[in-house]
């Protein structure tokens, strides 16, 4: 990690950013408080989509990931090169281990261990919407995971670009595969739209808002913009939250059993492939500054695509669909747990010496 970088990654924490799990819990209750009592104006707000893209949430992922991406300086990009090792074991965890291991939790939870608590009829879908989300690796949410772990920026954009590049081609035949589908219908607009929305326009216009501030204030000007955005990508990640409940308040008020058993497998499955990528980047020695980005990468999923492609597949109110919301409602927490166990593992990470 170049010194530039090092220096722009380690804002300090103050009390809000300190107790950001209790907020996140809070706004959850909120989003589906609000969502169960006042539905109305928020299914306005969530019909606001094109190719089932929600807009309002995409401004929303917007500032909350330009800071992390006004970190990147695109002439340092060639350094991710010395992070092939943390390249691999991503990967490796993306596509070769999360998408089955959940596959594996959700016949051993839904299909067997939860199954008479089920209806029947469900169980499969159930299943294939955990399949579905586990498929499709995070995208914008990775930034700001990358960010609280003090994560290289080069390397978390060029591994997002990466997964997106894949995702395009393996994502259809590995749901296929996992789910018995001869041929499956991926919203290739919806996947395409929100590479755009999420990736391509935040990082072209984090780009010029970079170098406009280099050139007129140097790297303070920068640093100032930084610490003012950085309590602004905080709050948006908070009112992304209640949004995203308030779409869904009542449907998850009525099943909270099952949402339960659901939030089981995917809650096993974060911290199986984060723990897993973690204790292999470590094992190839791979730097921690690259290791946690890995760790959550890993572990993270592409909650958009998962529900859109949940519907499509088995409609809106099917039991896909509700394991892909599930999978929403337990990533927040959950990874923002690991980022602390990144974050408090750091010593022990850092000295081979220690088991």
């Amino acid at each position: 990690m170049d010194e530039e970088a090092a220096k722009l990654a380690k804002p300090a924490m103050n009390l809000f950013e300190r107790y950001l799990t209790l907020w996140v819990i809070l706004c959850i209750l909120i989003g589906i408080g609000l969502g169960h009592f006042i539905p109305e104006p928020f299914q306005l707000i969530g019909q606001a989509e094109i190719a089932q893209v929600n807009i309002p949430v995409a401004v929303l992922i917007w500032l909350m990931i330009i800071p992390m991406l006004l970190k990147i300086d695109f002439s340092a990009l060639h350094q991710v090169r010395e992070h092939w090792r943390g390249i691999g074991v991503t990967l490796f965890i993306n596509w070769a281990v999360k998408p089955f291991s959940m596959a594996a939790l959700g016949w051993l939870f839904i299909g067997y261990l939860f199954a008479p608590m089920l209806e029947s009829s469900e169980i499969e879908s159930y299943i294939a919407g955990l399949i579905i989300l586990a498929a499709a690796p995070c995208t914008a949410m990775v930034f700001v995971w990358s960010n609280l772990t003090d994560g290289e920026p080069h390397f978390t954009l060029s591994q997002v670009a990466l997964n997106d590049v894949i995702m395009i081609f393996a994502f259809a035949p590995i749901v296929a595969l996992l789910l018995g589908i001869s041929s499956i219908t991926v919203p290739w607009q919806t996947l395409l739209l929100s590479v755009g929305l999420y990736i391509v326009a935040p990082v072209i216009f984090a780009q010029i808002l970079r170098q406009w501030k280099l050139s007129r204030g140097g790297e303070d000007g920068l640093q100032s913009v930084l610490d003012f955005l950085q309590p602004v990508s905080l709050v948006s990640l908070l009112a992304m939250l209640v949004l995203l409940f308030s779409f869904q308040g009542e449907q998850i008020i009525a099943q909270p059993l099952v949402i339960v058993m659901l939030a089981v497998p995917i809650t096993i499955q974060v911290y199986f492939n984060s723990g897993l990528a973690y204790l292999l980047s470590r094992h190839f020695g791979v730097e921690h500054c690259v290791a946690g980005p890995s760790a959550l990468i890993g572990a993270s999923n592409f909650f958009e695509l998962a529900v859109a492609v949940a519907i499509s597949l088995f409609g809106f109110n099917s039991g896909a669909a509700l394991a892909t919301v599930v999978g929403v409602l337990v990533e927040v927490p959950v990874m923002l747990s690991v980022v602390r166990i990144v974050n408090s593992s750091r010593q022990w990470y850092e000295n081979p010496g220690r088991t």
